[in-house]
């Protein structure tokens, strides 16, 4: 499968969506797309910009949310036009789509709203192609309804994402299992290794999580073989204004990056 003008499968490097979980400011969107560029181009690894302009998700109303559907589509094509970078973000009304399509190179449909049929198939009307991760409540074999969805729509242009399942109240866990499982059905899939990490109104009106983990979450995803990797990140993530628990301090990154390189290449076909 081409994404994005880069070949995606196991005999290539794995491909990175990365970004701050929320657009706080153009210039910081500006700035952090760029170092992420020059550390991903220096390491040779396909790279998709990502930041949401809604986090609609919330724990509380209260919390902030981002600049919204004009704005944040007016900075992800600031990205788009000052770096060369493909761009996605996330939908989570119907509304949002075509606005999002004309901007994203690659539509993401959110792990809550997975199982949104209307969602889903407006999505993949856009032509575009289109990530939806896998619900926290959702087995990977429920993920070919999924498929068959953008199927009736005419577009095989699917990726899948892993991104954990609910444990008991305010955790998750990561069955790496589902990798595999959901290669199965044909589409490429990618390890949420951020959002794996998350714990859920772990902190009352707002979401906990233990960024200590993503590394071994990380390297145990692409030793499973996922196409790519999702790996929200901050300059600074204790202050970041969504996420800051679950994100990689974007210092971290190149570390992490090529340690997953090294297990790459150990798995690719002789």
């Amino acid at each position: 499968m081409k994404l994005c003008g880069f070949d995606v499968g196991l005999d290539k490097p794995f491909f990175l969506i990365a970004g701050p979980c929320v657009i706080e400011s153009e210039q910081m969107a500006l700035d952090t797309a760029g170092e992420l560029k020059a550390m991903t181009a220096a390491l040779g690894i396909p790279f998709i910009y990502k930041s949401s302009f809604d986090k609609a998700n919330r724990s509380s109303g209260k919390t902030f949310r981002g600049p919204g559907l004009v704005e944040g589509l007016k900075t992800l094509d600031a990205v788009k036009r000052r770096t060369g970078l493909p761009v996605t973000t996330d939908v989570h009304e119907c509304h949002q789509v075509r606005a999002v399509g004309e901007v994203c190179d690659l539509i993401q449909v959110p792990a809550f709203l997975a199982r949104q049929t209307d969602l889903v198939q407006e999505a993949g009307r856009t032509g575009r192609t289109v990530n939806v991760k896998k619900g926290q409540f959702m087995a990977p074999w429920d993920m070919a309804n999924v498929l068959g969805k953008m199927e009736e729509v005419h577009n095989r242009r699917l990726l899948l994402t892993e991104r954990g399942n609910t444990f008991g109240y305010g955790n998750l866990v990561s069955d790496m299992r589902s990798i595999p499982l959901m290669q199965d059905l044909g589409c490429p899939v990618i390890f949420d290794a951020t959002h794996s990490v998350q714990r859920p109104g772990g902190k009352g009106d707002r979401s906990d999580g233990d960024r200590r983990m993503v590394p071994y979450l990380t390297r145990a995803a692409v030793a499973c073989g996922c196409d790519g990797l999702f790996l929200e990140t901050h300059p600074r993530p204790d202050e970041a204004l969504s996420d800051g628990p679950n994100m990689i301090a974007l210092a971290d990154f190149p570390a992490l990056a090529e340690c997953c390189l090294r297990l790459r290449q150990a798995l690719a076909p002789a």
